[in-house]
């Protein structure tokens, strides 16, 4: 799970900002936290409006890819710094990421309360309009006697205040994943709307030549009068002959597929017999629609991995393929492709075994594979954690690189689409304000 962190200190040595760097260093098997300064964002003056600086760009952006935001605040006079709320302040004047997005709120103050009315001062903030965030209820982590709290490793002394991070961390993972779903469609089903048979058309359609015809390519070659042999073609940055351009391609370490914006399969490299791809292709199969170069079992996923990708909700889908190994280690990319002015062009597969590549970098290396005990997958809606698996349906979340378990896109494999204290150190007493940095 992605998150964000924000210590609502500018100071240069600040216990806050300590404190988030414990939370994304300890439990990075369970949340992956960037933490982002707030050093650079000016004071928050309407006449003088900033909304797309840099720093403030930054910030919004960062905070809309991520899953939830943890914010640490310091307290100054029994409220948060001004620093913090400036930063607050811009990020919901004229754009708002906070929306709808979790909140988690910590605090770290130099006496023994810990930030108590900082966060709740936050509290209010955040949950006020034009703010709108969702913030965690209860389950406060307030650090009092922060000077004390650290050993010279940056460490949190005492287990019992560790343990109560580490139960507070993890309700509100749980916490994120039920407020993302709820700000999800409730149905997405517009994946159903691709037409793997391919009954429309688009501007580079060939017109009057049978989809399933086995010499589609003779056809359509002989209907546009296509260039061909030694004929010269003008490329973006070259010129080559047609045959070139086959010498070019057939000889790329790697197996590629060209589907158009009309899900129509219009090429591959020609480079082996069937029997020899990684992923069997025919001469026969040129020209076919989508729905023919899959099993009917697999529409449906198919349908849901090209509409991410037709829609941008991702770039680039990747797949294992079933029956990989010590020695093989098959992947299908399924990469969207643009023109220039960024409208969808289809989909390049890009098929490979990369495990030659892992044995050259390991022998050049002196490196050797070892597995990792606490290594698993997960099908949380949201942007992808450490060794995450997003979801195929991406009905919610940030992540831009998106894979899958092995499924039947590739035409080989199943479904894709997943299933769904001790008292500590710690003091929520009020007293008067502590002014940490």
């Amino acid at each position: 799970m992605k998150l964000v962190g924000i210590a609502g200190s500018v100071a240069d040595k600040s216990y806050n900002r300590l404190l988030l760097k414990f939370i994304a260093n300890h439990f990075s098997d369970t949340v992956d936290v960037e933490i982002l300064d707030i050093q650079d964002v000016p004071m928050f003056n309407q006449s003088d409006d900033q909304t797309n600086s840099e720093s403030i760009q930054y910030l919004s952006n960062k905070i809309k890819q991520a899953d939830g935001v943890i914010i640490a605040t310091p307290e100054h006079n029994h409220t948060i710094t001004a620093s913090l709320k400036s930063v607050i302040e811009w990020l919901s004047y004229q754009i708002h990421p906070l929306s709808g997005k979790p909140v988690m709120i910590v605090g770290a103050s130099y006496y023994d309360q810990g930030s108590s009315r900082a966060q709740l001062n936050l509290r209010q903030i955040l949950e006020s309009p034009g703010v709108d965030a969702i913030v965690m209820p209860g389950n406060e982590f307030l650090l009092g006697e922060v000077k004390e709290a650290f050993d010279d490793q940056n460490d949190l002394k005492d287990p019992r205040t560790v343990g109560f991070l580490k139960e507070t961390l993890d309700k509100f993972v749980k916490f994120v994943k039920v407020i993302n779903t709820m700000n999800g469609p409730a149905v997405d089903d517009s994946w159903k709307s691709e037409d793997l048979e391919s009954h429309g058309k688009v501007e580079t359609t060939i017109e009057g030549v049978d989809m399933h015809a086995a010499d589609w390519v003779e056809q359509a070659s002989a209907k546009t009068n296509a260039a061909e042999g030694d004929d010269y073609v003008k490329l973006d940055r070259g010129v080559l002959t047609v045959n070139q351009l086959n010498y070019f391609l057939n000889s790329m370490p790697m197996e590629l597929t060209y589907a158009d914006a009309n899900n129509q399969f219009i090429y591959y490299n020609h480079n082996a017999d069937a029997k020899d791809m990684l992923a069997s292709r025919t001469p026969a199969q040129a020209g076919n629609p989508m729905a023919d170069c899959h099993p009917k079992r697999a529409i449906p996923h198919v349908q849901q991995v090209i509409h991410m990708l037709r829609t941008g909700k991702t770039d680039l889908f990747k797949l294992p393929v079933p029956g990989n190994g010590p020695d093989k280690y098959v992947m299908h990319y399924y990469q969207a492709m643009h023109d220039g002015k960024g409208d969808y062009k289809g989909i390049n597969e890009l098929v490979l075994d990369i495990m030659p590549i892992v044995k050259y970098y390991l022998a050049h290396t002196g490196q050797v594979l070892a597995k990792d005990p606490n290594a698993k997958t997960d099908a949380i809606s949201g942007a992808s954690a450490k060794g995450a698996t997003a979801k195929p349906d991406g009905i919610s979340g940030a992540s831009a690189d998106t894979e899958a378990q092995p499924d039947e896109v590739s035409g080989a494999s199943a479904d894709p689409t997943p299933e769904t204290p001790t008292k500590p150190a710690v003091d929520s007493v009020s007293g008067a304000s502590g002014n940490d940095n």
